[in-house]
């Protein structure tokens, strides 16, 4: 019986911690898989029809810059559902909220961008702020155009910024992860404004291979080794 129970507090301690660690994993794969899926899209979008700041040129009466970037890319990927600009189907209908509890607005208040639901489930919204192309972050000068926002859950919970949604820049030379090291200064990096909010994590998740920001300390290991966490958010 002593036996027993000692297994019984070891399996209530260890498993609740197996049962997070496997599902963050799934969710790791599952981000990376999205960011594989983009930049493929993405790829084979501009091998047909040139630099995407050709893209916007003319556009047919009706057709958006947030259209035209969902055509081409959508062309190349495996779509269920297209939900509109309404989003419904793809996005919940209720605010997202970050790791902090903090409200965030759903792609569903928003005008015009096209939404849509991949066969795995995962949605997205195609959004272009720079027709040009020509806007500028870290080491991407001139060159970025505009967002992709993915839910990889979909409709589904948690709708929690760092847990199922996660954004992408869109820009001449390619898909980059919000928060990648190359879209910051050399006196910032990904990990700044992930340990936080978690509204840049994607560059964490897909440079990491880890959602280390969700445990219970909130900590997680730079590159040099170093600890990150909300109060230390930046790898020295």
């Amino acid at each position: 019986l002593v036996v027993m129970g000692i297994i019984g507090v070891v399996a209530a301690l260890t498993i609740p911690n197996l049962n997070q660690s496997t599902g963050d994993r799934e969710k790791v794969a599952k981000v990376k898989k999205v960011y594989a899926n983009l930049t493929d899209a993405f790829g084979r979008a501009t091998a047909v029809y040139g630099p995407i700041d050709e893209w916007f040129i003319n556009l047919p009466e009706g057709v958006t810059t947030h259209q035209r970037l969902a055509d081409r890319m959508t062309e190349f990927m495996k779509i269920s559902k297209s939900c509109g600009t309404e989003g419904s189907g793809c996005f919940p209908d209720d605010n997202y909220i970050d790791l902090e509890g903090d409200t965030e607005d759903t792609p569903i208040s928003w005008d015009e961008e096209p939404m849509y639901l991949l066969a795995d489930g995962t949605a997205i919204d195609f959004y272009i702020n720079n027709r040009k192309c020509s806007s500028s972050q870290g080491q991407l000068q001139n060159e970025i155009c505009g967002m992709l926002f993915v839910d990889i859950d979909g409709i589904k919970g948690p709708n929690t910024l760092g847990k199922d949604y996660f954004m992408f820049h869109v820009a001449k030379s390619g898909i980059y992860p919000q928060g990648a090291q190359i879209l910051h200064s050399k006196s910032a990096n990904y990990g700044e404004f992930c340990f936080g909010s978690g509204s840049y994590c994607a560059g964490w998740v897909i440079e990491m291979g880890n959602m280390d920001y969700l445990k219970a300390d909130r900590q997680g290991k730079c590159p040099n080794g170093t600890t990150l966490s909300v109060d230390n958010p930046t790898c020295k």
